[in-house]
């Protein structure tokens, strides 16, 4: 209970304090008891603040590209048509052609280039047989019974620039050995330095084969590399021969068979049935020297006369036809020549022929 201040002056008096000194003191316990008894304030409740609330964040959008435009594709060009396929013999549309110079390298290469370029019959790849006459060991080219060296390189030196596979050069020799003969010929040096190969004519390579088309010999061993190699090229040289009259492309070819001498019964027309089955890509006649006479091998060199002359066409017949004019013959007055036309081998009509004659 609160006292006043009278109350309190009267109970210090009855103490005997003066009523000054208990004015005083009741002063001094006024004002403290003032500040002891005041009341505490009232406190808010000190709240935490409310977290603020994480901002929304929109979500990153990968930026939208435009589509780069597609190019409109380029016009394909226009495919460069490849050379019509040579076939051996395509009567009515025969191209021949003669070169006469004093370069058989030259003569081969304008050949070439006249007829169309060897494109035309040797492509990328190909596997590639040249077939020579290098029938003797006992003479070199000179004498004129076997084909000259340079021609044969020159004609692998351009299968091998058109892309060839390999080029093989071969015959099959009667007389003397076939190694010697490479060798003698010149022929092997030459077309080493060409960078083809020589290759022997194994025994164990030649099959009976069947002649469909054949008049008289309906099947003979044939040599299975020529049989299957991509292109066959034909390089015979022109020259007599006691029985055939003369060796030409036709003839050229008893080079890939065995058995010649059972081939002499019905020679000519039995040349023709094996023309059947074997057909040359290319035949390439090399007249540069020509054996006159005493053929095929002679070994007199008055018997050899210098033509300075290459005939090229994808027709055998009508090749062979225009080398019997360099003796003074026509291709109706060569038994071989007649059959082979008579079975639709190729023309020796040289007046429906494309001949084309070039001078170097």
């Amino acid at each position: 209970m609160e006292l006043t201040r009278r109350e309190f002056i009267r109970q210090m008096l009855a103490l005997g304090f003066s009523a000054a000194t208990a004015g005083a003191v009741f002063s001094l316990l006024a004002c403290s008891t003032e500040d002891i008894t005041r009341p505490e304030p009232v406190l808010e409740p000190v709240l935490e603040p409310e977290p603020e609330p994480e901002p929304v964040l929109e979500p990153e959008l990968e930026p939208v590209l435009e589509p780069e435009p597609v190019p409109e594709p380029e016009p394909e060009p226009e495919p460069v048509p490849e050379p019509e396929p040579v076939s051996p013999a395509s009567p009515g549309d025969t191209h021949l052609v003669v070169v006469r110079g004093e370069s058989p390298t030259a003569l081969v290469q304008t050949a070439l280039r006249a007829l169309g370029g060897i494109e035309r019959f040797v492509k990328s790849g190909n596997d590639v047989i040249i077939k020579p006459n290098i029938c003797s060991a006992y003479h070199s080219y000179e004498y004129a019974a076997t084909t000259n060296p340079e021609v044969v390189a020159a004609l692998v030196q351009l299968c091998l620039g058109a892309g060839a596979k390999r080029v093989r050069v071969m015959d099959n020799s009667f007389a003397g050995t076939a190694l010697i003969a490479y060798t003698r010929s010149g022929i092997a040096e030459a077309v080493q330095q060409a960078g083809g190969e020589m290759e022997l004519m194994l025994r164990m390579k030649f099959r009976e084969t069947e002649i469909p088309e054949g008049r008289d010999i309906k099947k003979w061993r044939v040599y299975n590399d020529v049989l299957d190699a991509d292109v066959l090229i034909n390089v015979p040289i022109a020259k007599h021969h006691s029985l055939a009259r003369l060796t030409l492309g036709m003839k050229n070819l008893l080079g890939v068979i065995v058995e010649r001498n059972k081939i002499h019964i019905n020679l000519s027309q039995r040349i023709a049935d094996l023309n059947s089955l074997v057909r040359p890509t290319l035949t390439l006649v090399d007249a540069v020297r020509i054996l006159m006479r005493h053929g095929p091998t002679s070994g007199n060199l008055n018997d050899v006369k210098l033509a300075n002359t290459v005939i090229a066409s994808h027709d055998i017949v009508a090749a062979d036809a225009y080398a019997a004019t360099l003796f003074g013959l026509t291709g109706a007055d060569i038994p071989a020549i007649r059959a082979g036309a008579q079975m639709g081998l190729g023309t020796m009509d040289l007046g429906s022929v494309k001949v084309e004659e070039i001078s170097l």
